[in-house]
């Protein structure tokens, strides 16, 4: 069975990105190396990651991503 998570990187600029993935190791790594160019992440590394939670099924994971996108920066 696969695995899916939502996770939290702190950037070095004070600023968080929120992610799903299947692996966050590898989605860490990929983060860190700057693969992409469009991604929020690119000018803003190092990224730390600060919080991983795993989830069953990837619709469950996309809804959590989303309401902690809808967060306010205090919480």
């Amino acid at each position: 069975m696969e695995e899916y998570y939502v996770y939290i990187l702190l950037c070095s600029d004070g600023s968080y990105y929120t992610g799903v993935a299947n692996n966050v190791d590898e989605r860490l790594a990929m983060h860190q190396s700057g693969d992409d160019p469009s991604c929020y992440t690119y000018n803003r590394r190092p990224v730390k990651l600060v919080f991983a939670e795993t989830f069953r099924e990837v619709s469950d994971a996309i809804v959590w991503e989303k309401q902690i996108k809808r967060w306010s920066r205090k919480k």
